[in-house]
């Protein structure tokens, strides 16, 4: 199977148009339109349909996805093994937004200032959804709250405590900490999507402090600035690490109520072993003891 084909096929997939991909791969677009055909034909199916403007997957172009995700994974990683020495190549990382903000920066940028030549791929979301794309190879390594909600218990996953998170709940201004057998004045927790485990905690918090165990309304939003905003506001309850607080100028005006400690964790499959792994272990490990 040809990797560059099917590189230019993920390529194609993840843009939905063959001009973009062939944009972000430096190619000319007939190339690209060439060696989509090329590898249909070699396969005998059809990986994409038209709908309108964008090219979406068919179910056997859906199937390929995955395992030109392995595959390609799979030789990278035999690559920088093969290579071996000083780290190289790409490293995939995922990591919850709170994270990639209040603890990346400056390992990242000791990082790249040691391994020039090491291309970090960094995106954020959350939990679940990060360890679940490690599991299917399109991310190498992930830093998520342990455990993610969600995610299947006996995952083959391996993982390493880096950080302790100190979570507090963020109430409206005013509002006091609930007392055992209180009832909290309040029935929305301000949150990110589902699969995020502070979320999840926010959640079962709330329910503890409803008279009849129900479970809070939840309003997604997409920002720890988002959620002390809803919090100002007097709408909601929000979960917030006290890490992220410390990076604003001022103190929100909300109410900080202690919920509990909860591990971040760095994730990666059995067996994969790199140097740029060992490289990130050890830049995150320098500057993160944990409590």
């Amino acid at each position: 199977m040809d990797l560059c084909a099917l590189e230019i096929f993920r390529t194609v997939a993840a843009e939905g148009s063959v001009t973009r991909a062939a944009e972000r791969l430096g190619r000319v677009q007939s190339n690209v339109t060439t060696r989509v055909q090329q590898l249909e034909e070699q396969l005998g199916s059809p990986l994409f349909r038209r709908e309108g403007k964008r090219m979406l997957l068919t179910p056997a172009g859906e199937a390929l996805r995955g395992y030109a995700d392995r595959l390609l994974a799979l030789a990278e990683e035999m690559r920088q093994a093969v290579r071996g020495g000083a780290p190289g190549g790409r490293l995939r990382l995922g990591a919850m937004e709170s994270t990639a903000a209040a603890r990346l920066p400056q390992p990242l940028a000791r990082l790249h200032a040691q391994w020039p030549d090491l291309e970090l791929d960094v995106r954020t979301g959350a939990s679940c959804l990060l360890a679940e794309q490690v599991l299917a190879h399109t991310l190498d390594a992930a830093l998520v709250a342990w455990p993610p909600p969600g995610l299947d218990p006996d995952a083959a996953l391996v993982r390493t405590t880096v950080y302790q998170e100190e979570l507090l709940v963020a109430l409206p201004a005013g509002h006091a900490a609930p007392q055992p057998g209180q009832r909290l004045p309040l029935d929305t927790l301000a949150a990110f999507a589902p699969g995020c485990t502070y979320r999840s905690l926010g959640e079962a918090w709330m329910q503890q402090h409803h008279p009849h165990g129900q479970p809070p309304r939840v309003l997604e939003v997409a920002s720890y600035h988002a959620i002390l905003a809803c919090v100002a506001a007097g709408r909601s309850a929000g979960v917030v690490p006290r890490a992220v607080l410390e990076l604003m100028r001022e103190p929100p005006p909300v109410q900080l109520v202690p919920l509990q400690t909860c591990p971040t964790v760095l994730l990666h499959r059995p067996g994969y072993d790199t140097p740029a792994l060992r490289a990130l272990q050890e830049a995150l490990h320098a500057g993160a003891p944990v409590g």
